[in-house]
């Protein structure tokens, strides 16, 4: 693997545990504020908020610069919103500062992933994706963890400070790893935006959207659940942590892996697979034991579908892929607020935090109808006779499942002036 793809990982890894590390830290922070931990959970609500604004809206004012310039820009960014945060006297500042570090993360995700399929062979693009994204789970396994212990011991005010010394590194890793290749020729922004007349490009996004959330429909909610329903000690969580981190990994390379093989069968089978733990959670999260092994894997089957949710963009957006596929990080994002608020009402209503993984099988649920219904519509693409000599031209028997869609993504990608399909 090229080393621009460590340079990606390491900034990918500073996001990854600015964006986690306040689920382990809300209790400290809503009580130096005297605020509800509800409240104190539209930190989590507000961060994704302004991934799902700042994706595009980052991503089109990059366009005359350099995607390597800009992930640097973008890094820049991140570090002043967590000083922001680390030196925030009420609530409110400290929303506005994550609210400036996730205006990065949708724009470095989208132009990461985009880089990231560059520089690899076509067949290998799910899984360049997943390196650049391990630095994101890898954040959950060590990040994290060492952030909440940080945050308990010293404050949640170092912690902050810290995660804006990794954006400093990140910022680094770029400058003097990532190829300054050139823009693509031919791209406009029309061009970027007409991909999303691709009602494939939605179901994708769809997907995206509730798919994660049924993730973060437990996970936004998981260390008060396991302190006052499985009744695991505060200093505990740390741990239960760091297994969801290994299960987000985990998940992540082998989605990237099975990706490039058969892409739709893979997927909705991981949410399936989400869909029922989620809802086993509502009674293993009363045991200990299970619990753990249900956060796991919680964290794997989550994970194993973002590099397949992020190729399928790309391949279905192929000739202009650089703002969908930043939009469907903010995707991601928006399944995280829309789960991190329905929970919130959920559990103000006067329900158990167990009540939150039955949000989350409703959303996990709904995005493998929209997988199901995506794949119909593209068989029934296949059979008609223009699709048949699309695959005769080289997209292989795979094609009709996006698991060997990456030729055809390829030629998109170092091709920018084709018509996105």
């Amino acid at each position: 693997m090229p080393l621009a793809l460590l340079a990606l990982a390491i900034g990918a890894f500073g996001i990854g545990t600015t964006e986690f590390v306040i689920i382990g830290l809300l209790p400290q922070v809503a009580g130096d504020f005297g605020v509800t931990v509800p409240t104190a959970g539209l930190l989590v609500t507000g961060y994704a908020l302004g991934v799902v604004v700042g994706a595009p809206l980052m991503t089109v004012l990059g366009t005359k610069v350099t995607r390597k310039r800009m992930l640097m820009l973008l890094m820049g960014l991140f570090v002043v919103g967590n000083l922001i945060s680390a030196a925030a006297p009420v609530f409110a500042v400290m929303l506005i500062g994550r609210v400036v570090a996730s205006l990065a993360h949708g724009a470095f995700f989208g132009i990461g992933s985009v880089v990231a399929a560059e520089v690899v062979p076509p067949a290998k693009r799910a899984g360049a994706i997943a390196t650049m994204f391990t630095g994101l789970t890898v954040a959950n396994v060590v990040g994290v963890p060492l952030g909440t212990l940080v945050g308990q011991g010293a404050g949640w005010r170092v912690t902050f400070v810290i995660v804006a010394g990794l954006g400093v590194f990140g910022l680094l890793g770029v400058a003097r790893l990532v190829p300054d290749l050139p823009r693509p020729e031919g791209v406009s922004l029309r061009h970027e935006l007409a991909v999303f007349r691709n009602v494939q490009v939605l179901l994708a996004m769809g997907m995206t959207v509730l798919g994660f959330g049924g993730v973060f429909a437990a996970v936004t909610y998981l260390v008060p659940m396991m302190t006052d329903v499985t009744g695991y000690a505060e200093g505990s969580v740390t741990w239960l942590l760091v297994l969801l981190g290994l299960g987000m990994v985990v998940g992540n390379l082998a989605g990237g892996r099975l990706a490039d093989r058969r892409l739709m069968p893979m997927l909705m089978t991981a949410l399936g697979g989400l869909a029922v733990v989620l809802a086993l959670f509502t009674v293993t999260a009363h045991h200990k034991a299970a619990a753990a092994v249900t956060v796991f894997a919680i964290g794997a089957l989550g994970f194993a579908t973002t590099p397949p949710l992020q190729k399928r963009v790309l391949d279905q957006a192929a000739g202009a892929p650089t703002l969908a596929s930043a939009v469907n990080i903010g995707a991601f994002n928006l399944g995280n607020a829309l789960a991190a608020w329905i929970g919130g009402l959920v559990i103000s209503a006067g329900h158990a935090y167990t009540a939150t993984n039955w949000v989350g099988v409703a959303l996990a649920g709904g995005a493998l109808l929209l997988a199901v219904l995506s794949m119909s519509l593209e068989r029934g693409g296949a059979r008609r006779p223009g699709r048949i000599v699309a695959r005769s031209a080289g997209r292989g028997p795979d094609a009709g499942d996006g698991g060997s869609a990456a030729g055809a993504a390829g030629a998109g990608l170092s091709s920018p002036g084709t018509r996105p399909r």
